[in-house]
């Protein structure tokens, strides 16, 4: 396929639109249901990158799902526990032990649920029945893999009437290292971002503690990952392979610390038995059960759970998680991973991450102010890693 004319662009007055080859060539990508629109395919470009280089790095399967071009979460195979599985809502999923690539995605789908809702998914392994069972069940636009097993494909495409958007990527398609975008009339040529994380990119440790587990240099890699195709400013949370916590496309590096680590916090107090154990109806279904939690963590939970609202959702009425239980709680949280797309010019972003339970920080460094931010890190017992390299997406 050379060419594939597209319904419209980003909003439906932008017509004519299509996807092509500059030099001629075919298309790295077989359309296999479906008919994916422009914001569709940039998601599904910029997530396949994201999954193949996490899975090239880790040699671990991974999954991500992207909203708007930008990953809410990223996650790689690593065996999910029963609370979690709950947390997630896949404790249901039968042989989600059995499939790495499947509980990938389950982590990546299950961190930020609202944010995801409607996502695109991208798979760096062959999509299973195990997977395709679980993405069935989920509000999603399309997926980007591989490869499909022939039953996965199937429920697949009994997604949307028939209508679920699904993509066959060719694994071994290698871009030109120079790539183009017009911008008003006016053509932006650069070198492709190639940037490859390798353990010695975390070797400038600049902190007075100095060890750096294999799973932190793991979840750092992961973080680095996501923020290159991230929209910037851009910072990332992650814990146990899962980024937990996304801050994209912020103008203030603290928001983006703000954004990410309210995330992260969100995603941790969900895998508390308080958050557990909410005694929804059966009748509530997963995304009204992800607004009600999402509003139960904030300080607005009286809409939730106050007299003549908790009737709607649960058998009984709740207790409130007040916030200072809630920050009780994630005071005792550690070994959170935490990267950064550009340098940290003050330590309140460390103040700040320091409050979500991260241990491990990478960052480009090169700040004015860095002897100011790794004294943070020492103060609050953190290890920091300059990685010399920024990580702007736009």
């Amino acid at each position: 396929m050379k060419e594939f004319e597209l319904k419209y662009g980003c909003n439906p007055n932008q017509k004519p639109s299509k996807i092509y080859m500059k030099d001629g060539s075919d298309l790295p990508i077989t359309i296999l249901n479906g008919r994916p629109g422009y914001i569709n395919f940039l998601d599904a470009f910029n997530s396949w990158q994201l999954v193949k280089e996490i899975k090239e790095a880790t040699g671990m399967p991974a999954a991500t799902s992207f909203k708007h071009v930008s990953p809410t979460s990223a996650a790689v195979g690593v065996p999910m526990s029963d609370a979690l599985k709950k947390a997630c809502f896949v404790d249901d999923i039968e042989g989600l032990d059995d499939s790495a690539i499947a509980t990938a995605y389950a982590r990546a789908r299950g961190t930020d649920r609202m944010c995801s809702f409607g996502d695109w998914i991208a798979l760096s392994d062959v999509c299973d029945v195990t997977t395709a069972n679980l993405i069935k069940r989920e509000v999603s636009d399309g997926i980007i893999a591989p490869g499909y097993e022939p039953e996965a494909l199937e429920i697949l495409k009994s997604k949307k009437k028939g209508n679920y958007n699904v993509v066959q990527i060719d694994p071994n398609y290698v871009p030109n290292p120079q790539e183009t975008k017009d911008v008003y009339g006016v053509t932006f040529e650069q070198g492709r971002n190639d940037f490859k994380v390798t353990d010695e990119t975390f070797a400038n440790i600049v902190t007075e503690k100095k060890e750096l587990p294999a799973e932190a240099k793991r979840d750092l890699t992961i973080a680095l990952l996501t923020l290159k195709y991230t929209q910037s400013n851009s910072v990332c949370y992650v814990v146990d392979g899962q980024a937990i916590g996304v801050g994209a496309g912020q103008q203030s590096r603290i928001h983006c610390t703000r954004l990410a680590g309210d995330k992260a916090d969100h995603w941790l107090l969900r895998q508390t038995e308080q958050v557990l154990n909410l005694p929804f109806k059966d009748s509530v279904g997963r995304p009204e059960r992800d607004n009600a939690i999402d509003i139960y963590l904030s300080e607005d939970y009286e809409d939730v759970i106050g007299d003549g609202k908790w009737e709607a959702l649960f058998t009984e009425q709740p207790a409130p998680f007040l916030r200072k239980d809630q920050r009780a709680y994630l005071a005792t949280i550690t070994g959170v991973s935490i990267g950064s797309d550009a340098f940290f010019p003050f330590s309140d972003n460390i103040e700040r991450a320091y409050k979500s339970g991260v241990s491990y920080v990478a960052q480009p460094g090169g700040s004015v102010r860095d002897d100011l931010v790794i004294k943070a890190c020492d103060d609050m017992d953190m290890v920091m890693a300059f990685t010399g390299l920024r990580l702007f997406h736009h």
